[in-house]
């Protein structure tokens, strides 16, 4: 059975005796021991029980496509397409298997050798990655949705462009930063973080989430630091990266690195988590570059996300919360970049007593960057259990630090009828509570 191309084979592709492609490294795959733990963290193993959907299931089948021993058809490009990229296999790992490595140079592998059905080719290649990552072509994508539901019609979309729309939120609101933003108190030395520091402005944050993108901005001048926002900066390519396609995410990976270096400074941050692993991760994307590899590695040691650089200072806040509030971990600021510690100690410092834990916290709520448009039928699974879990907790003010999080746990509760429930970012949490001084 033989392989379907479906674009050119990546340059200095290697190969072994029989032809086949070399796309994984095979010592980081064999780190896998199969040991099984990774399977109560996996969310697609959890909803289907499936040893294919799960993580030792997957390097099983990528380890036989690099063996020639599985063709490269349907069924295997089924699972792992399914796969959410999550990367929570990781954290409970006792091998310290790299899956997220394993698993992107695997689609790499699969989208210039496996060809996808028309639909799922256009939704990928035109639709997504051609607009995502570009906000003026966001803004221009979005102009017929908010037209159809000024006049009521959005309603009679059909389901998937339906359940598409429904997480785009009606409030959306977009925002043009400036590239410079000075301290309020003229210092940041008590917070152990340099005076100024670069902010990444992403994709979808600047185009639906103005007011999060000022406030955050707004929480480091009010900690004394000045906050500069290069103009050349672009897409992080945590997109490209994740759906395969390497090359691309490498190009926007040298373009944020030059304008960076041209504004000088020690700390870059960053408040969407997905976009903050990929941004930390730039060493090993562009490390057989030799004319980036260096410049990538001391990029990706300034990156911090948002809750590594805010301090809620002492007798900022009261640490009662009318709210009954809780945290949903983001997977890559949770699993990837393995933060889970300081969001919760700036949430409990504001909510004190009102917080409460959520059950599966960690476990991924189906947004997983456009994994909601790809694969919406697990997606939707996802979302349901997430909103279960809040319901549960009680809770009537949902926190969390990502975007893709934001839409979709946003939609799950409003189809779900329990409008009651906010769901906010980080710093928007922060940035509500009167008088405080983070």
């Amino acid at each position: 059975m033989s392989l379907v191309t479906e674009s050119s084979t990546p340059p200095n592709e290697a190969r072994n005796d029989a032809g086949v492609s070399l796309f994984l490294d095979e010592q980081k795959a064999l780190a896998c021991i199969h040991c099984g733990l990774c399977l109560g963290s996996c969310p697609t193993y959890l909803e289907t029980g499936n040893e294919n959907d799960s993580p030792r299931g997957r390097i099983y089948l990528m380890r036989a496509l690099q063996d020639g021993r599985l063709a490269l058809e349907a069924e295997a490009a089924r699972h792992l397409d399914l796969c959410l990229g999550c990367r929570a296999c990781e954290a409970v790992c006792p091998s310290g298997v790299q899956y997220g490595a394993l698993l992107e140079h695997t689609r790499d592998h699969v989208e210039h050798h496996y060809r996808r059905p028309w639909f799922q080719r256009f939704l990928r290649r035109v639709a997504i990655e051609r607009v995502f990552p570009f906000p003026t072509r966001m803004k221009l994508a979005l102009l017929p949705l908010r037209g159809l539901r000024w006049i009521g019609l959005d309603r009679w979309l059909p389901k998937f462009l339906k359940d598409a729309a429904a997480l785009v939120p009606r409030d959306a609101q977009g925002v043009d930063l400036e590239e410079m933003y000075a301290s309020e108190t003229g210092g940041g030395a008590s917070s152990g973080v340099p005076q100024s520091v670069g902010f990444v402005s992403g994709c979808v944050m600047p185009v639906l989430f103005g007011a999060t993108q000022q406030n955050s901005i707004g929480l480091l001048n009010r900690q004394g630091l000045e906050v500069k926002v290069p103009r050349d900066q672009g897409c992080c390519g945590a997109l490209y990266a994740h759906s395969g396609q390497l090359e691309l995410a490498r190009e926007c990976a040298r373009k944020n690195i030059a304008a960076f270096e041209a504004i000088s400074v020690s700390t870059i941050v960053i408040n969407a988590a997905g976009c903050g692993s990929t941004l930390k991760e730039y060493g090993s994307l562009l490390a057989e570059d030799p004319e980036w590899a260096d410049r990538a590695a001391a990029f990706a040691a300034k990156v911090k996300d948002l809750s590594e650089v805010l301090v809620v200072e002492p007798g900022s806040a009261s640490g009662t919360s009318k709210d009954r509030v809780t945290y949903h971990d983001a997977c890559h600021l949770a699993h990837a970049q393995r933060i889970v510690r300081e969001p919760r100690q700036l949430i409990r410092r504001v909510a004190g007593t009102g917080f409460v834990e959520l059950p599966e916290s960690d476990v991924c709520c189906g947004s997983a960057g456009t994994y909601n448009l790809t694969e919406p039928a697990m997606a939707e699974r996802l979302q349901s259990r997430k909103v279960e879990n809040i319901l549960k907790s009680g809770a009537t003010v949902v926190v969390t630090t990502n975007p893709g999080c934001l839409l979709q746990i946003r939609a799950g509760l409003e189809r779900a009828g329990a409008t009651h429930v906010r769901v906010m970012h980080l710093a928007d949490f922060l940035a509500e509570l009167p008088g405080s001084t983070v």
